[in-house]
């Protein structure tokens, strides 16, 4: 399955790493050239440095080709002109992330088959939207106002640490961690090391905190 993620931000980059992990074929589009640069270092994908909502740029990724396009950036306007263009060329699903959700009937309206507001969703959920439709749950925290995110540790600081040492907070906790080829219900006394994969339960309010703790500072913005 070829797949197409306009956004190279936090949402669009841990989408691709999940879908890479899974061993779909990748190419992320993104018109600003720092996180350009960042997926194209960390990712095992195509990189294209350019606007999405820019048939040049789609042909370049061959959208003709693809099985799913997902438009995950923060701008719904750009959201939302780019799934039309990409209607155009009959690509058989596409996804779009609404930051306002007074706007997503403006995108059903045009005929976009899944809108996913993210306050109400994590990247985790569009894989299961695009890897596993038939079983994919809305799954909703409290009023929309936590998230669950997967990340990689990255913070010096934090390895060696005991997960009891750091979580849970009142900010976010780790739910879970990835072992080799497996999900792991994480233990107070099991160690962080240096890029070893989590899930937390965040809130939305605390999601920068969060990424700052586990990532030292580097962001997906």
């Amino acid at each position: 399955m070829y797949i197409i993620i306009m956004g190279g931000g936090r949402v669009g980059l841990s989408l691709a790493e999940l879908l890479i992990n899974d061993g779909y074929d990748i190419t992320i589009i993104e018109s600003r050239e720092e996180l350009c640069n960042q997926a194209s270092v960390e990712l095992d994908a195509m990189v294209i440095c350019g606007n999405g909502t820019d048939t040049k740029i789609l042909e370049e990724a061959n959208i003709d080709e693809a099985d799913v396009f997902v438009a995950t950036t923060g701008n719904d306007e750009a959201n939302l002109l780019s799934c039309i263009l990409v209607k155009e060329y009959d690509v058989p699903k596409i996804i779009a992330r609404v930051s306002n959700i007074d706007h997503e009937e403006a995108f059903k309206k045009v005929g976009i088959d899944e809108v996913i507001s993210p306050e109400r969703t994590a990247a985790g959920f569009l894989e299961k939207v695009i890897t596993r439709p038939n079983v994919a749950d809305l799954i909703t925290f409290g009023e929309g106002n936590a998230e669950i995110l997967d990340m990689k540790v990255r913070n010096p600081k934090l390895f060696g640490k005991t997960i009891s040492e750091i979580s849970p907070t009142k900010d976010y906790m780790i739910i879970a961690k990835y072992g080799p080829k497996r999900l792991e219900i994480p233990q107070p006394d099991d160690i962080l090391g240096n890029g070893e994969r989590i899930s937390i339960l965040v809130k939305s309010s605390s999601i920068e905190k969060a990424e700052k703790k586990f990532m030292g500072g580097k962001r997906f913005l």
